[in-house]
């Protein structure tokens, strides 16, 4: 029999309807559950993103300022990589103060290690939630599905006949709920995965960029890293011009003293 007015009986409202509250409490949490996760998903993009781009400008930029403080004032002031940098100049500042010496090399590797792990965990927020929907929505609209089975196992042995009228709206809740919590779980999984990869990424830059950090201040300004050269055969063959060594080919090791090239004993010669 159709509905008055044309409405389908069989529709997620009716559905919701006739399961009651508790087929609203796992449609309303599993809703809520896919709008956080969303939401999560959409703002760790764009932290993701900021620091990709603040990675960009300090390959550009940083390292050809002349000292450390004048390269910090290019960084933008609540950027991750401004925090390290500042935090290394505060280790710096109170290394000097330690009233119990501790070696500078080791004082400012645990300094730059808190600093980036202090990162790592500012980026980790909101994943555990993800992962939370993703393992637990599919169950939670389980529920749903078993209390709308249950709901048409009612109906038949009252009505003493599985008759289609009897269990279509049940069994119907029962697969929207099943359906939605799916639909939830699903792009939980794939976000978390996905936000997963890029911080690793972004941390492997940032570890990189707090290695290069290290060895400038440890030689006080002297290490910097080579951002546009190259370490191939022509440039090693350069730096062995410059210090007076032969090129050697690869797979090849320079003659030593005594030794022919085919690495037989040479045999001195006298004069005549």
């Amino acid at each position: 029999m159709q509905a008055h007015g044309g409405e389908n009986p069989y529709g997620l409202i009716p559905a919701l309807q006739q399961g009651g509250i508790i087929a609203w409490s796992v449609f309303v949490i599993l809703v809520g559950m896919s709008v956080i996760s969303f939401y999560i998903l959409f703002t760790k993009l764009m932290q993701q993103q900021k620091i990709i781009n603040q990675g960009r400008k300090v390959r550009s930029s940083f390292w050809n300022s002349p000292n450390l403080r004048e390269a910090a004032t290019k960084l933008e002031a609540k950027s991750a990589y401004r925090a390290i940098v500042d935090d290394a100049l505060v280790a710096q500042e109170q290394h000097g103060k330690l009233t119990d010496p501790i070696d500078q090399h080791d004082w400012m590797t645990n300094s730059l290690a808190r600093s980036q792990g202090a990162i790592g965990a500012r980026l980790g927020e909101g994943l555990a939630f993800l992962a939370t929907v993703g393992s637990t929505a599919p169950f939670i609209g389980l529920f749903g599905t078993v209390v709308g089975i249950y709901r048409a196992l009612i109906k038949i042995g009252s009505a003493g006949q599985a008759s289609i009228d009897a269990v279509a709206g049940p069994v119907g809740e029962a697969l929207i709920m099943t359906a939605l919590g799916l639909v939830v779980a699903v792009p939980a999984v794939l976000a978390y995965n996905w936000l997963i990869r890029r911080n690793k990424s972004i941390m492997e830059d940032l570890a990189a960029f707090t290695n290069d950090l290290h060895g400038y201040l440890m030689s006080n300004g002297a290490v910097k890293p080579n951002l546009g050269g190259t370490t191939g055969p022509a440039v090693r063959n350069t730096a062995q011009t410059r210090t007076g060594a032969a090129p050697t080919q690869p797979g090849s090791e320079p003659v030593r003293p005594g030794l022919t090239p085919t690495g037989a004993q040479a045999t001195p010669t006298t004069a005549k």
